[in-house]
């Protein structure tokens, strides 16, 4: 019988009396002791977990696009393509969770749905600052966490602040190219509007990508955002249509009537429509 390996042969620490562990850097404990069902039913565990790294990642999502921006407030948009590529790659992660949440069926789902009250999805205050920082602006959406002055002091500082694009539109206007003075003074709280100059600037990138690479590798960083972004919205309705098909959601939105609305939400529409004049 071949002798047990020891880890410790070849100077791995196995005792962790006063020092820290894995467990501790990571507060293991913390996060493995935050789930709490309020049924029996053994699928609601699966439900609580997507939904908690769910949050988890969107964290991580945050701090990248907060990054990003800041460096291309700074002139500095080469530092920021490779934190937007991990947003992206984050909303990947994001897609691949509904894959799980999908052997749910909607018997399983049934047994504890009326454990969740009122709480739903859409009331996610990090989800809403994800999209107060990429442009989509809709202040109606502020009132679900109107319960928690904290929280809506944090989305109004972001909806005071220039999104992600109107950063990207600012460098654009800095090195020279025309970008109208109304849209680098517009109002920051509303939602984008499209915009048929900022099209046409943004074509010509495309049309001279070697004399402008800078904004012509921003401008696809910002579409691959939008692209798993895109995916990661419709992953969510055919994921509930499959659970609940038709029925209300628990927050009270029409459930997948209100997410099929979702999808028709551009985030950068003019570098979408470009795409057809080349």
């Amino acid at each position: 019988m071949t002798q047990s390996y020891d880890p410790a042969a070849d100077g791995a620490q196995m005792s962790f009396d006063e020092r820290m562990s894995y467990g501790d850097y990571l507060q293991i404990d913390r996060i493995l002791t935050a789930q709490q069902p309020l049924s029996t039913a053994h699928d609601e565990l699966l439900f609580i977990i997507q939904h908690q790294t769910s949050e988890l990642w969107m964290r991580l999502a945050l701090h990248e696009i907060d990054a990003a921006r800041a460096r291309i407030a700074a002139d500095a948009p080469r530092e920021a393509f490779k934190m937007l590529a991990r947003v992206s790659r984050i909303f990947e992660q994001l897609n691949g969770a509904w894959d799980v949440l999908r052997t749910m069926t909607p018997a399983d789902y049934s047994t504890f749905r009326e454990s969740l009250g009122q709480s739903s999805g859409f009331q996610s205050w990090q989800y809403r600052l994800i999209e107060y920082a990429l442009g989509n602006r809709n202040l109606a959406m502020l009132r679900p966490h109107a319960h928690r002055p904290d929280l809506t002091a944090r989305l109004e500082a972001e909806l005071a602040r220039p999104s992600l694009y109107d950063e990207a539109l600012r460098l654009l206007a800095r090195q020279g190219l025309p970008i109208p003075a109304e849209v680098l003074d517009r109002d920051l709280r509303e939602p984008w509007s499209y915009s048929e100059p900022v099209r046409q600037v943004w074509e010509s990138l495309y049309r001279a990508p070697q004399a402008h690479w800078e904004g012509y590798e921003l401008a696809e960083k910002l579409v691959d955002l939008e692209d798993y972004f895109r995916r990661w919205r419709f992953n969510h309705v055919t994921t509930v249509e499959r659970v609940i098909g038709f029925k209300r959601g628990t927050g009270g939105t029409s459930g997948v009537a209100y997410l099929r609305r979702m999808l028709e939400v551009e985030l950068f529409p003019e570098l979408w429509r470009l795409r057809t004049a080349l």
